[in-house]
């Protein structure tokens, strides 16, 4: 076989991941807030881009800086009052009413003597520089400005700007500080103690070393501490969660022998170990579950009464609604859907004017730009909803009977049945939420994995599955506690089939307890409810013997 060389046209198609293609894809799998941020960035960006109102039209309210019309910009209300560069009144009223005053001359001093009706020196006592020192001294703020705000007539002038702000847990701490401590070296120890105070309300056990870092004893630094134990909210600035407890029945006068025995065995009472206590404490059942009922209306973090995380509630991309024919009726949210228009009048006007060839460059890739992400909102908006409908379509159960008629469903169902790939419908249901009439829902949620059935029937979808797990072990009795194998039996005697180990994941990934750990709760509520119901007794305990 002899080798050659020869030239050949060969013609094929390929993906070129261009910047634009990549920036599409992009936009997939932004959230609505993320979009909204997004969008704002270009208008900023590119002059040929504005924003439309409800109807689709220009937004003429707020003048861009690519509006074809809105080069000199709208003039405000206070628009008269603003100066102009030269520092003089840009209002053509106020030049007039200046040049009647000023174009007068005021004649000789007899003359205005004899027009003011009295002597020059009543008029003027003192010399003018300091008169109009002394006037301007005098004289009450007439402007915002004057009082050290911003201008009254600025454009930017927002009132909402001037809303309380948040309160913080160490701003709050530190009020109480400027009046519970006169002493400048006092207040600097607890100032420091303050800084160290985390979200929950807790110091670190060691202080910081305040004493070494501070050169104070460690005394001055204990003294200190204790005072700041007392401020506002109870609990606050403890080293542990017997000493915030403690604190908070110190403040209730509740903290005798018996409930600080108690306080400091509280690993005793997380095992459900009431038998010991009880020992310990020398009560007792009915004292042991009042004492253990006082400390469950405890806050065990009293810093979180001043949350330093603001929370965003999720804004839904998709509303399902039951429609007229029996059927489901999705449609957008169109107030998460920002709403651009691309300025072809002011690029019209533009390339007429302009010489420059970087110029001519520079505003046809606006143009282009511009022109590419109205359609890539266009495009996103109906990948969407086509995803959300199928969705829909396939999970029709779910909508009409509960999360026990949830059908096994993955990505490549739906991009199959919509001709799409499965990446895009990745991207699509990332950090998108639907509104049912069941609640609000990540698009992710309905996507869960199969379950066999145990005779052979249809699988059973997993979310279902730990559905009906949580059912059975609510639905449990004090007296009869579910193992992880008898929850096993009970889902093969409902035709799912399960092993052991995925119940157990499924009951840790909801955050149920165990069996063991169960019993103990549930005994302990009922033994709990028992006492309450009991006649009502004197549970007065003698401290001196306790």
């Amino acid at each position: 076989m002899a080798l050659t060389q020869r030239l050949e046209f060969r013609q094929s198609q390929s993906l070129v991941m261009t910047p634009q293609l990549m920036q599409a894809i992009k936009l997939l799998q932004l959230s609505n807030l993320d979009l909204v941020a997004f969008v704002e960035d270009e208008l900023e960006r590119n002059p040929l881009l504005e924003r439309a109102n409800q109807d689709g039209a220009p937004d003429h309210g707020e003048p861009a800086s690519g509006h074809a019309e809105g080069d000199g910009g709208d003039f405000s209300d206070n628009a008269e009052f603003s100066s102009g560069p030269d520092g003089e009144r840009s209002s053509d009223s106020f030049e007039a009413g200046a040049e009647e005053w000023m174009a007068p001359d005021l004649g000789t001093r007899a003359e205005i003597e004899q027009t003011l009706d009295t002597g020059m020196e009543n008029v003027f006592p003192e010399e003018p520089a300091d008169a109009a020192a002394r006037n301007a001294q005098d004289a009450a703020p007439t402007a915002y400005t004057e009082w050290g705000g911003g201008a009254s007539n600025d454009d930017d002038y927002n009132l909402e700007a001037f809303v309380a702000a948040e309160t913080t847990l160490s701003g709050h701490l530190a009020e109480q500080l400027a009046v519970a401590f006169p002493d400048p070296a006092n207040r600097m120890i607890g100032q420091y103690l303050i800084d160290l105070v985390d979200d929950a309300g807790y110091v670190p056990p060691d202080l910081g070393d305040a004493d070494e870092k501070l050169g104070t004893s460690r005394e001055a630094v204990e003294a200190v501490l204790a005072v700041l134990q007392k401020f506002d909210p109870p609990g606050v600035c403890a080293r542990s969660l017997s000493e915030c407890l403690a604190i908070q029945l110190r403040e209730r006068d509740r903290y005798d022998p018996a409930m600080q025995a108690l306080v400091e065995n509280l690993n005793l009472l997380a095992k459900r170990d009431i038998a010991s206590l009880r020992k310990i404490c020398g009560v007792d059942d009915e004292d042991i579950a009042d004492m253990i009922g006082e400390i469950r209306h405890l806050d065990p973090k009293p810093g979180l009464k001043f949350g330093s995380a603001k929370t965003q509630s999720v804004v839904p991309d998709v509303y399902v609604r039951p429609g007229p024919d029996g059927g489901w009726h999705v449609e957008l949210n169109s107030d998460t859907l920002p709403k651009v228009l691309v300025n072809q009048v002011y690029y019209s006007q533009l390339s007429k004017t302009i010489r420059k060839d970087g110029d001519k460059s520079y505003f046809t890739d606006c143009l282009q730009n511009a022109t590419w992400l109205v359609r890539a909102l266009d495009q996103r908006a109906r990948t969407i909803l086509k995803v959300a409908t199928e969705i829909v379509r396939q999970q029709d159960g779910f909508f009409t009977q509960g999360v026990a008629h949830l059908r096994p469903l993955n990505l490549k169902a739906v991009a199959d049945a919509i001709q799409m790939h499965e990446s895009t419908v990745s991207r699509v249901t990332a950090n998108k939420y639907m509104a049912t009439n069941r609640g609000t829902f990540e698009l992710k949620y309905f996507f869960t994995a199969s379950i066999a059935s145990a005779d052979g029937g249809d699988a059973h979808s997993a979310e279902a599955v730990r559905h009906r797990i949580k059912q059975l072990i609510d639905a449990e009795s004090p007296t009869a506690i579910l193992s992880d194998d008898t929850i096993v039996e009970r889902l093969h005697g409902d035709g799912i089939d399960i092993a052991r180990r995925t119940v157990a994941k499924y009951r840790e990934a909801m955050r149920i307890p165990s069996s063991v750990q169960r019993r103990r709760d549930k005994q302990s509520m009922l033994g709990t409810a028992l006492t309450s119901a009991a006649p009502a007794v004197d549970r007065s305990r003698d401290t001196a013997t306790a």
